[in-house]
């Protein structure tokens, strides 16, 4: 073999080996049995921290605002039960409770909603719902829920009708309270009274007897002459404050049935039967109704874990609100669940609503004294052993709902103001309520 021919082969041979070494696998490390495993590159390491990046992502993050105290049990059970027990049922939807004292709260929302920054669902005082529809800042649940009706037809009437404004529902009823006739068992014996009165005509013939067995007592109080005190006698009464389209008030809060029911208030305050908490005057109606100066009140159930801790030896005599033309016919207070138009959480926050108007969730709430308002509820083992919830239940079905117009602080102020008038003789009753319509007409644009 020449030499060039030599060098030839040896140079091909040096360049295979070369190419061989390149592509071989380098040497395995020795595992060190001190040290983390090692992971070897053919495990899928990239594909596992996508799934876990996705995984995280995928969680939607829902902000609810509410006003119950951070230390109340309704709290409580929201935060420590009721939303553990959703997001273990909904992994992919995490829910951010926050407590905002009520003072605090409107003021709170409209810097929120300004700033493009509104919670996606709050817990709405049911006379803030209209205002904040009227406004554009609410989602119309009946448009975004397909099962809207479903849910609707589950609840209380008078709770749902807080909802409805220019056409749409803008919310759903979460919680609700109403009132019913209250007395002091200890006055009704003392005036020999052994039934509460069925008929409005009943129960102010029952002031005689009151009298008669002490002066001093009176047969009612109430706090002042607003529409939360005064509706429930207009309504049961025949009357009403305006139309149901709120375009009117004229010949409702002016018209012969509810001129009937202020003068006999303002009969029956001449005559000593009403307290003088009407006008401001006299100690407070609980201590009233706990001391036995006062027969009783229409007032809602928070009256007895009120009383029971200032009297706990009253025993409250609790009866529907007594009937007139109009029926028996008590006002409607309460909390609505509403959705914010700015809501990038919209799918998830109608999934939590639903889980709000369940029976589970309902019946849980009424344990730390919510009333539900779903009215299944009735028939629940929980409430129909309560000492005091079922008549409060009874008295929801023909409940109303004080008139959801966004203007209706100023209505009410006007019809507050008729009311001192009245009772103060100021005026005759005619021209109070002519006065007040001339003034709550061009709120409703007339």
């Amino acid at each position: 073999m020449n030499t060039k021919k030599y060098l030839r082969i040896l140079i091909i041979v040096l360049l295979l080996a070369l190419i061989t070494a390149c592509s071989s696998p380098a040497t395995e490390p020795v595992a060190d049995t001190d040290s983390p495993e090692l992971v070897s590159p053919e495990e899928p390491v990239e594909e596992e921290a996508e799934e876990v990046v996705e995984e995280v992502v995928s969680v939607v993050n829902v902000s609810f605002w509410h006003t119950y105290n951070e230390e109340s049990p309704e709290n409580e059970m929201l935060t420590n039960t009721l939303i553990p027990m959703f997001e273990e049922a909904h992994p992919e939807i995490k829910i951010e409770s926050l407590s905002v004292a009520y003072p605090d709260f409107r003021t709170k929302l409209m810097t929120a909603i300004a700033g493009g920054v509104a919670p996606d669902l709050i817990r709405a005082d049911i006379i803030w719902v209209p205002e904040f529809a009227d406004m554009g800042a609410l989602a119309a649940l009946d448009d975004l829920m397909p099962d809207f009706n479903d849910y609707a037809e589950k609840v209380f009437p008078g709770p749902l009708s807080t909802n409805y404004w220019n056409g749409h529902y803008y919310g759903l009823p979460l919680d609700t309270n109403t009132k019913v006739m209250l007395q002091n068992s200890d006055v009704l014996t003392a005036a020999g009274i052994d039934q509460p009165a069925k008929t409005v005509d009943e129960f102010w013939a029952q002031c005689a007897a009151v009298k008669q067995a002490n002066q001093d007592t009176y047969l009612f109080a109430a706090d002042g002459t607003f529409a939360w005190v005064m509706l429930p006698w207009i309504w049961s009464g025949g009357g009403n404050i305006m139309d149901e389209g709120f375009t009117t008030a004229d010949g409702y809060l002016n018209g012969p049935e509810t001129v009937a029911v202020y003068e006999m208030w303002l009969d029956m305050y001449k005559e000593g039967c009403i307290a003088p908490t009407m006008l401001g005057e006299g100690i407070d109606t609980f201590s009233g109704v706990g001391q036995g100066l006062y027969a009783g009140f229409d007032n809602g159930p928070w009256t007895y874990p009120i009383l029971a801790g200032q009297y706990e030896d009253v025993e409250l005599v609790a009866s529907l609100f007594p009937a007139g033309q109009g029926g028996s016919v008590e006002v409607v207070g309460g909390e609505d669940v509403v959705l914010f138009e700015q809501s990038d959480a919209k799918d998830a926050s109608v999934e939590f609503i639903r889980f709000l108007l369940s029976e589970e969730y309902q019946l849980k709430m009424a344990e730390v004294g919510q009333i539900p308002v779903l009215s299944s509820a009735i028939n629940s083992d929980y409430l129909q052993d309560h000492p005091y919830y079922g008549i409060f239940l009874e008295q929801l079905a023909t409940a109303k709902a004080r008139p959801a117009h966004p203007l209706w602080s100023q209505i009410d102020e006007i019809m507050t103001d008729a009311g001192q008038l009245i009772l103060r003789e100021e005026m005759t009753v005619q021209e109070a309520l002519d006065e007040a319509v001339s003034k709550i007409n061009p709120l409703l644009g007339n």
